[in-house]
């Protein structure tokens, strides 16, 4: 059974920094893309990072980038979403996703349809 449970979230200032983590319990977990989404009030779920499975192509939201950084750890089966210089409008629900297709091309790296399985979700909330 495919699992992803991410941690890391909390309450920050504006400017300071968060690290999430995604832990996956999966077989074979070095095989798949993997991505983070948030979800904020009222809103739908948007694409915030995506990394491959070898961890040579990475792919960013444009609001987040230069300040969020995708990364994995594939001896852990961990991926990590590293965000500096927070913003109120940060504030949403984390989530990181499983590509549904092992060793896949990314070509809808950015739609929830991509991704097969999710984790719980971590709450980041970012104060003025």
């Amino acid at each position: 059974q495919v699992q992803l449970v991410e941690s890391g979230g909390g309450l920050v200032q504006a400017g300071g920094s968060l690290r999430l983590s995604c832990a996956v319990s999966a077989p074979m977990f070095r095989l798949y893309n993997m991505g983070w989404f948030r979800q904020a009030p009222g809103k739908e779920r948007e694409f915030v990072a995506a990394i491959r499975w070898g961890g040579g192509i990475i792919y960013y939201l444009d609001s987040v980038k230069g300040r969020f950084t995708i990364s994995r750890d594939n001896a852990k089966n961990t991926v990590y979403l590293q965000m500096n210089s927070l913003k109120p409008e940060d504030t949403a629900v984390y989530y990181c996703a499983r590509d549904r297709t092992p060793l896949g091309p990314m070509l809808g790296y950015s739609t929830l349809d991509e991704y097969d399985y999710w984790g719980q979700g971590t709450q980041v909330t970012v104060s003025l």
